[in-house]
């Protein structure tokens, strides 16, 4: 485990540094490309649904073959991919390419984290966990960062060298010794686990946060730019909350193997309605800042615990890792891409705050349904 740790840490952060790149060129891809919201929210939400359709075949193969080689793999795809993106010229192109780094991605991010939880204790999960999700954090730090840089240095020339870097970490994975499985568990396995209730509550606790996630990193963007923050500005205010969130993360990782992963998603569910109701009213760029970081922070306290909660109920089904974390993507997918695609085109049609307070509605609700379900055990 100790080498298997800094490694999966730098797969997801490399990882979510491709993703959240993208952050502070949205509106000048959205100027140049004539995308509009629904545009903007299409090419953001490409990546997570690419995700969503390399879930499965990704914990196949993690299963079957093995974590290492669904590591290696989707490492080398994720690079080349980020080199197809950089060269693009045009929206399809774009959107493309960002479809194939999701996919790739998948099973970077499903082999590494089933690697890290197989070979922890049980009792060190939720901190592993915890450890491995504030390096992704770092990286959706690092990544507006990177898309900062881009703007000044060039996008071709900045996207090629962390292009060749990903490829390179999967040179590092190579060397790392790791166990095959035993015996693959059939498919059907997954498919009847991911109907149990308790396995579908735990779902929704990693989808919530990424249907947030998905409308924040379309539509605060693009007003942020409206009210005069130029690609600088913008990656620096994802950077304080991405930031602040890599450190709240760890926190949770050791307070969900304290105290259970519930307590931090009741906390978070009450923080990010507040969030999402203040969201669509700041007239001023620093307020809106503000918020964003709040919002980063709020939306944020699902992710750890919901993942937590999630790989404990596949276990306690005796789900193969590989498995369990395509199930993690199966459940953060369709809210990226949902909140995000359809968040945009919603703003769009109507206003900003249409997606932001019935996102604060379906909060509400779930907080409800939480208490009802605590109150009757």
């Amino acid at each position: 485990m100790p080498r298997v740790l800094p490694l999966a840490s730098a797969i997801v952060l490399a990882d979510t540094v491709l993703y959240t790149a993208l952050t502070p060129l949205l509106p000048h891809y959205a100027d140049t490309l004539d995308l509009g919201k629904t545009g903007a929210g299409v090419l953001v939400a490409a990546y997570p649904a690419g995700a969503f359709f390399g879930a499965i075949p990704s914990g196949i193969v993690a299963a079957r073959a093995g974590v290492k080689p669904t590591v290696l793999g989707g490492m080398v795809c994720v690079g080349i991919s980020m080199i197809l993106f950089a060269f693009g010229d045009t929206a399809w192109q774009l959107v493309t390419a960002r479809f194939a780094q999701g996919l790739a991605s998948a099973f970077s991010w499903t082999g590494a984290l089933a690697w890290l939880v197989a070979s922890a204790p049980r009792d060190r999960r939720g901190a592993l966990i915890g450890q491995a999700f504030a390096a992704a954090v770092a990286g959706a730090l690092l990544g507006p960062v990177v898309g900062g840089v881009a703007d000044v240095a060039g996008i071709q020339a900045t996207f090629t060298v962390v292009a060749l870097a990903s490829i390179a970490m999967a040179g590092w994975a190579a060397l790392i010794p790791a166990e095959r499985p035993d015996g693959p568990q059939p498919l059907s396995v997954l498919a009847r686990t991911a109907r149990k209730p308790s396995v579908l509550g735990a779902i929704w606790f990693v989808t919530l946060p990424a249907l947030l996630f998905g409308t924040l990193g379309v539509l605060a963007p693009l007003k942020l730019s409206d009210l005069g923050f130029g690609a600088a500005a913008i990656a620096g205010t994802f950077l304080v909350a991405a930031a602040l969130e890599s450190v709240n993360n760890v926190m949770l990782g050791r307070i969900s193997d304290r105290r259970g992963p519930l307590v931090p998603i009741r906390v978070g569910l009450a923080a990010s309605i507040v969030v999402a109701v203040l969201l669509p009213w700041p007239d001023s760029r620093f307020g809106l800042a503000f918020l964003v970081v709040a919002a980063g922070l709020a939306f944020g306290t699902f992710f750890t615990p919901g993942m937590t909660l999630l790989t404990n109920e596949a276990e306690e089904h005796g789900l193969d890792y590989g498995y369990a974390f395509a199930l993690v993507t199966l459940a953060w997918a369709p809210g990226q891409t949902g909140g995000a695609a359809l968040g945009g085109a919603i703003a769009e049609a109507t206003r900003d705050a249409v997606p932001y307070l019935a996102l604060a509605g379906v909060c509400v609700l779930t907080l409800l349904a939480l208490w009802k379900s605590a109150s009757s055990s």
